[in-house]
């Protein structure tokens, strides 16, 4: 293994990545069902995800279709975080 990561919690995922401000509330929207990944819904914080994985969230009062492009690790700056996934779709 190189030391790349190829799967990750989603609820640090959408932390690291500043969908949400804190990885409990991370958490608490995906156990609450709001999230998809690969049009699933996804239940537990712990489910992993990949590069290419797609993922189907509400922010705020928008739903935000992204592709994952990066698993970094670490919660980034907004402009690094934005570099970690494509927004394919938002609707409002």
């Amino acid at each position: 293994m190189d030391g790349k990561i190829e799967k990750v919690r989603i609820d640090k995922w959408l932390w690291w990545t500043r969908f949400y401000k804190t990885r409990s509330l991370s958490a608490k929207m995906i156990s609450s069902g709001v999230v998809r990944v690969n049009a699933r819904r996804v239940k537990k914080p712990s489910a992993e995800i990949t590069i290419d994985d797609v993922l189907t969230l509400r922010h705020g009062k928008v739903v935000r279709v992204i592709k994952v492009l990066s698993l970094e690790e670490g919660r980034k700056s907004y402009d690094k975080a934005k570099k970690m996934y494509e927004d394919i779709e938002q609707i409002k």
